[in-house]
């Protein structure tokens, strides 16, 4: 069974930074490519960062793109986000989810990034 749990989310000002992990179980992690997608107030789900099974191949959404760093730690089943420079358009619920190179699949239950402007 899938399981995945985000943490490191909060309050932060514009401007300031945080690191969301993911802890993953039930699956064979280093296999897999994995992915943060987010959920900004009324909005749907949008993609924010992909990384392949060995983490060399990282892509970002327009949106994010030289703020935000995406790792992995296949050793200890681990995903990260690096946020730095946050903006108020980054608040949102960010989810880790398992997927592929163009999807992702089933999410964790999220981790509230709210930045105050």
């Amino acid at each position: 069974q899938v399981h995945l749990v985000e943490s490191g989310g909060g309050l932060v000002q514009s401007g300031g930074s945080l690191r969301l992990s993911c802890s993953s179980s039930g699956f064979t992690f280093g296999s897999d490519w994995m992915w943060w997608v987010r959920q900004p107030p009324g909005k749907g789900l949008e993609w924010v960062s992909r990384i392949n099974p060995a983490g060399y191949m990282r892509y970002y959404s327009n949106s994010v793109k030289g703020r935000f760093t995406i790792g992995r730690d296949n050793a200890v089943n681990m995903l990260y986000l690096e946020m730095n420079d946050l903006k108020s358009e980054d608040t949102a619920v960010y989810y880790c989810a398992q997927g592929s190179t163009t999807h992702w699949g089933l999410k964790g239950q999220g981790t509230q990034v709210t930045v105050s402007s």
